[in-house]
């Protein structure tokens, strides 16, 4: 396979002096890519593999191959990891609500369950995860509503947010925990956000930094209200990573499929995006030491078929060739220019 040249400057160095520079792996693209990560990367995040119903598919069963392999091959690179994700309402195991008779179990039942899953997976770790996404998408996207609306929120309560921090933050004391989550920079959501990790922090829960997962496009959403997002953010005086980023080449409701490569005007605004956007990220390094992006290169996204089946997307800094892309290039001289 093609690999990128070696006289490019490496991605992490580009900002070595801002923030960790992070991409969204699985054992299979470390494997088969694990040079090309290793001199771009200095922080991985498991895609998926670390992910609830992952690593323990039923109770008292736990697969940590996959993570094993994942944090060894950072360690091996002096990498950082990621951690993610230690509670959410998806990929996470039936079995986990149930009680032996497939009813729902208790309160109580959950929270120990909850307790187990995070003592064995945040310990199995302890000391090499610099960072966990504790909990992930616990907000709704309606106007309307405050809190998403899962088992979590019906068997519990509220306060298994403050619960499962307190979990993490037992197993281990050194690791950032952060809040994560989507659509973070929707004026109506970012304030719901922060009113949720305002409350934790009235409850002295040991959280120590927001997710802002940055699934956005070469159209949107605008800087103003990214910048208003981070400013409401860095507010709160916590750490603020963002955690998944990637630059979709199709707006939202673009349905498009007929498309093989990406048009010359798409590869021009992500560009300008991804220049811009880095830009602001600059401005807030004070408050941002880490930004991940979802995936290493363009032969691989989860985007790759959605929300449109069958489409293939363009989203990050090097193509299907892992080649540097004009946004890498751009990068590299607004980075040039701030050294």
């Amino acid at each position: 396979m093609k690999q990128a040249s070696s006289e490019i400057p490496a991605l992490h160095e580009m900002f070595r002096d801002a923030f960790k520079i992070g991409a969204a792996v699985s054992t299979g693209i470390i494997s088969t890519q694990g040079s090309f990560i290793a001199k771009h990367y200095n922080s991985i995040t498991a895609e998926n593999e670390m992910k609830p119903v992952e690593v323990q598919p039923e109770e008292g069963s736990y697969t940590f191959d996959a993570a094993d392999r994942i944090f060894e091959f950072a360690e091996a690179h002096g990498i950082g990891v990621r951690g993610h994700t230690l509670l959410w309402h998806n990929q996470t195991g039936d079995w986990m609500f149930r009680n032996a008779e497939g009813g729902p179990c208790s309160r109580e039942e959950l929270l120990a369950r909850l307790q187990t899953h995070i003592n064995t997976v945040v310990g199995r770790y302890r000391g090499r995860a610099y960072a966990w996404d504790v909990v992930n998408e616990a907000i709704e996207d309606k106007s309307d509503q405050y809190l998403r609306e899962t088992r979590w929120l019906e068997m519990i309560g509220e306060d298994y947010l403050h619960q499962a921090f307190e979990m993490a933050h037992q197993a281990d004391p050194d690791a950032l925990l952060f809040y994560n989550d989507y659509n973070e920079t929707d004026p109506v959501k970012s304030v719901k956000i922060h009113k949720l990790v305002r409350s934790l922090l009235d409850q002295n829960t040991p959280i120590h930094g927001i997710g802002m997962q940055g699934h956005w496009n070469i159209y949107g959403p605008s800087i103003e209200e990214i910048r208003n997002a981070l400013k409401l953010y860095a507010s709160l005086g916590l750490k603020i990573h963002i955690t998944e980023l990637d630059l979709s080449v199709f707006r939202h409701d673009d349905k498009r499929t007929d498309l093989k490569a990406p048009t010359a005007e798409m590869l021009k605004l992500q560009e300008e995006r991804y220049a811009e956007i880095f830009a602001l990220l600059l401005e807030f390094k004070d408050s941002i030491d880490s930004v991940t992006f979802w995936g290493v290169a363009d032969d691989y996204t989860w985007l790759d078929g959605f929300p449109v089946r069958g489409r293939k997307n363009w989203p990050f800094l090097f193509d299907e060739q892992k080649q540097p892309k004009a946004s890498f290039t751009r990068l590299a001289g607004l980075t040039a220019t701030q050294s």
